[in-house]
C-alpha cells in the first residue's frame, strides 16, 4: 500500500507546485506596482474589473471594486473609469450595472466608459490597450486579483498600478473560493502570457477614452 501511496504523494506535490509557482511569480513581480489608494500616483484612467452582477445587481465583491473607483474620481486620482465586464448574453449586462451603480456614487456618466468584452482578466487588458488606447492605469479590484490583474496589464503594455479594496469583509466561504480560484486563474495566466492569443472579441479602435477626458465634470 506505501509503495502506492508514495507516487500517489509525489504527484499531488507536483501539481501543487505547478499550480502555485505562477501565482508565486505574479505576486513577487507585482509587488512594487501593488499599493494603498493614497500612494497610487494620479492618471487619467481607473479600470475596473468586473465580479458579478446577478439579477441585475452587482456582487458584494464588484460593489467594492465599484466603491473604490468611484472614491478614486472623486479623490481626483483618475479622470475615467473603465469597467470591464460580462455582456455576452441579452439579460446579463455587467458593463452597464457597474456604470449605473458608479452614478448612483456621484461619478458623471459621461466619465464611464463601458467595455461589454471583458470576459476575463487577459481579456480586459488586451481590450484596454488594443481597443481603448489605455497607455497607463489604476487597476482597481480585490487584493488577491491584483498580482494576475497588475501582470497582465504591464505584459500588454500598460503602465499598471493596482489599487485592491479591503473596506469590508466578505463571507469566508466567497473569500475562500476567490483565493482558491487564483491558483487555476494563476496558471491560465501563465499559459496566456506565453502564446498571448487575441481575446475572444477585439474589433475596431474606440474613442470612448478620449471623449470621456473631455467630457466636463
Amino acid at each position: 500500500m506505501w509503495r502506492c501511496r508514495a507516487p500517489l504523494a509525489v504527484l499531488c506535490a507536483l501539481g501543487v507546485y505547478v499550480l502555485l509557482l505562477p501565482l508565486g511569480w505574479m505576486y513577487v513581480g507585482s509587488a512594487r506596482y501593488r499599493m494603498s489608494a493614497a500612494r497610487a500616483p494620479a492618471t487619467a484612467v481607473g479600470i475596473v474589473f468586473g465580479a458579478g452582477a446577478p439579477e441585475g445587481r452587482p456582487s458584494p465583491m464588484l460593489v467594492g471594486r465599484l466603491e473604490l473607483g468611484a472614491a478614486l474620481y472623486r479623490s481626483g486620482k483618475v479622470q475615467v473609469l473603465l469597467v470591464t465586464g460580462d455582456n455576452s448574453r441579452s439579460h446579463y449586462n455587467e458593463p452597464l450595472v457597474m456604470r449605473d451603480y458608479l452614478i448612483g456614487r456621484s461619478v458623471p456618466r459621461g466619465r464611464i466608459v463601458l467595455d461589454y468584452a471583458g470576459f476575463d482578466t487577459w481579456d480586459s487588458c488586451v481590450r484596454a490597450k488594443k481597443i481603448f488606447g489605455v497607455d497607463r492605469a489604476i487597476l482597481i479590484t480585490q487584493r488577491f486579483h491584483l498580482p494576475r490583474a497588475v501582470t497582465l496589464c504591464r505584459s500588454v503594455g500598460i503602465d499598471a498600478v493596482g489599487v485592491g479594496d479591503d473596506s469590508r469583509p466578505y463571507a469566508p466561504i466567497a473569500t475562500v473560493v476567490s483565493y482558491l480560484r487564483e491558483l487555476p486563474a494563476g496558471l491560465k495566466a501563465a499559459l496566456f502570457l506565453a502564446i498571448r492569443p487575441n481575446p475572444r472579441f477585439l474589433g475596431p479602435k474606440e474613442p470612448g477614452i478620449e471623449q470621456a477626458l473631455h467630457t466636463p465634470r
